[in-house]
């Protein structure tokens, strides 16, 4: 594999994410639901990793864990949040905000908003295209620890989610918070081992070109889960529907990293 086709791959990828979130714009144009916009952004960002790994030099076993891992991770979130959030469920409070603000104009400023969510897919990938192109024949001490992190976050995210699955589809826990499991330790499980799994790939690239820029992916992750779309909305939401018991869960439980609770 050339070193010139390697470079060709970020321009490969370009076309390929805005290809994706086309195609999911357009579900969105029929559907009328733009929550399908998370399934094709965590998608791209899978589609991209087994790209980069497809066109790299790296040795081929950096390759193939790198392929591996990113689809194992697309894969198993795209799936949680079509079948969880997108079929069959009310377009995402998020997405019905903008619906109304967007009035006139909705489908081209959604066409837009998924490219832009494409660029951010992108800018996402960075560590896999490092990664891809590390040269090294060694698999070294860093990257081994960097795969079993991203074991433990890709093991703790599903639990999360599972354990809230379970808890929902409860009658008797309509309307209250879920407070088993993860959820006991921290109130956001599935955000924290989401943010863990970034950091992972940061390990992976310790002592190869590219390091320093590949943590930038987990600090933006870490400013848009406390500061953007994550845990603002989530928790606004919250307070909203379950109250005063919320609240309570608020007081004693960990915001982010798990814990053990605190005295009531």
């Amino acid at each position: 594999m050339s070193s010139e086709l390697t470079y060709y791959a970020p321009i490969c990828g370009f076309f390929l994410v805005c290809a994706l979130m086309t195609v999911g714009w357009l579900i969105q144009v029929i559907r009328k639901d733009a929550s399908i916009v998370d399934v094709f952004w965590t998608v791209s960002v899978g589609a991209l990793g087994v790209l980069y790994a497809a066109m790299g030099t790296a040795p081929f076993e950096r390759r193939i864990y790198l392929a591996l891992i990113v689809s194992a991770w697309s894969l198993r979130l795209a799936l949680y949040i079509l079948f969880d959030r997108v079929i069959g469920k009310e377009e995402d409070g998020r997405y019905r905000y903008l619906r109304e603000h967007w009035a006139g104009r909705v489908n081209l400023k959604f066409f837009a908003f998924f490219q832009a969510q494409g660029l951010a897919a992108i800018f996402f990938s960075i560590p896999f295209f490092f990664i891809s192109t590390n040269a090294s024949p060694i698999i070294s001490t860093f990257e081994f620890i960097g795969i079993a992190l991203f074991i433990v976050s890709l093991v703790g995210e599903w639990f999360a989610d599972k354990q809230l699955k379970e808890f929902r589809e409860q009658p008797s826990n309509k309307g209250k918070t879920c407070q088993v499991g993860l959820w006991h330790y921290s109130r956001h499980p599935n955000y924290f081992f989401e943010w863990l799994h970034w950091c992972s790939y940061v390990l992976m690239l310790v002592g190869a070109t590219g390091f320093y820029l590949s943590i930038l992916c987990p600090l933006v992750m870490l400013f848009s889960l406390f500061k953007v779309t994550g845990i603002p909305h989530t928790e606004a939401q919250a307070l909203r529907s379950r109250g005063d018991e919320y609240r309570k869960y608020q007081k004693t439980t960990s915001v982010f990293i798990p814990w053990f609770p605190k005295s009531r």
